[in-house]
């Protein structure tokens, strides 16, 4: 059934078998979607699946019709929240080909949440491997310009059982997303909210793990950041509620007079992918980036007194966003007169370059699928 059990590396070789839509999106519907996808609404016609239980392991590689899951009312992610994900995209170089942009460091990072959580760790390679197929198959659906294919590879627990303890099965997936430039026009500043009320994670918790658990949580503060007219959250440390972590989906930098970049320490927060690129290239640059501790109280006194030159926050779906105002009970501050910096506009530059082939690959970071 298009499955190998050979052993490479110790680890099993599965075969992708290709069951196609039947009634894939005709021609011109999908070019109507790919006018204007926005950011997670439109989905390809396709998904990768695999599956997992304790006496086959991982099994059954196939490529098929995009479709809903068929869930007993007892299955244990509804009840235990036994889940992780992942998000990286697919971009058209020029020439028509595609690149994947560090899937193997997602992968890695999904391995690694799914060992925090007690389920099933997936093999690195079938991980890239099911997302490469699902880029083959819907290659259609990649956007030109400064679009590009979001790829949400997932893992749910899907044992039927009541009983508190890791799920003997699990579903792996991947579907795909067709979207826009995240900032039509360029990048516009932010607004953050300081949550005060709430916090993401503490040390020993979920949250160096990318497990839907992590953004459940952070819903209410980010409901509180709209409320006052923020775009965004960013949440203090779990124990002295001092110390800036991270916002809701996105990790933060800070950049100094003396050219400097300082970024949260790992441990309670996401190890971003886009993070480390970001801090890669910086100190290519010659740049200084410490990855140390700061505080609230720091942030706002470095603004008022000219020290601090920018703030941005990073991650997949948007790379580099500029913070340019930051609102609190204890008062509100800008930075930069509110407006983007040249530091995060030259690595997002940097970065959106690579991916799509328009400057060289140093660091080896680019997959071309095709």
């Amino acid at each position: 059934m298009g499955v190998s059990f050979d052993k490479i590396d110790g680890a099993v070789l599965l075969e992708f078998e290709k069951q196609l839509a039947a009634n894939p999106t005709p021609a011109n519907d999908r070019t109507a979607k790919l006018a204007d996808p926005g950011f997670g609404r439109v989905f390809t016609d396709h998904m990768a699946v695999v599956r997992y239980n304790h006496t086959k392991g991982w099994h059954g590689a196939r490529i098929e019709s995009r479709a809903s899951f068929a869930l007993d009312p007892a299955t244990a992610v509804l009840h235990y929240a036994q889940e992780i994900f992942e998000g990286l995209k697919a971009y058209r170089r020029a020439d028509g080909g595609v690149n994947l942009f560090r899937p193997d460091a997602n992968a890695r990072r999904f391995w690694n949440s799914a060992e925090r959580m007690a389920m099933a760790p997936l093999p690195e390679h079938v991980f890239i491997d099911a997302v490469e197929h699902l880029v083959r198959t819907d290659r259609d659906w990649i956007p030109g310009g400064e679009g590009s294919l979001y790829l949400r590879p997932f893992m749910i627990a899907n044992e039927i059982f009541l009983g508190v303890k890791p799920s003997a099965e699990y579903i792996f997936a991947v579907i795909a997303s067709p979207v826009g430039s995240y900032f039509k026009g360029g990048p516009a500043p932010v607004s953050i909210w300081v949550s005060e009320n709430y916090t993401r994670a503490a040390i020993g918790g979920t949250g160096a793990v990318k497990c839907g658990g992590n953004y459940a949580a952070s819903l209410r503060a980010q409901a509180e950041a709209i409320e006052h007219g923020c775009d965004q959250v960013v949440f203090l440390d779990g124990v002295q509620r001092r110390y800036i972590e991270e916002l809701g989906g996105m990790n933060i930098f800070f950049v100094f007079d003396d050219g400097s970049l300082l970024t949260p320490p790992l441990g309670t927060i996401l190890p971003g992918i886009t993070r480390d690129s970001i801090i890669t290239l910086a100190r290519e640059a010659g740049k200084l980036v410490r990855e140390e501790p700061y505080t609230i109280d720091q942030w706002r006194a470095d603004a008022a007194s000219g020290k601090l030159k920018e703030a941005f926050a990073c991650g997949t779906a948007a790379v580099i966003s500029p913070i340019g105002k930051v609102h609190s009970v204890s008062g509100d501050f800008a930075i930069n007169g509110g407006a983007a910096g040249p530091v995060a506009m030259g690595l997002r530059k940097q970065l959106v370059d690579i991916q799509y082939g328009r400057a060289a690959d140093a660091h080896n970071w680019i997959k071309k699928v095709f």
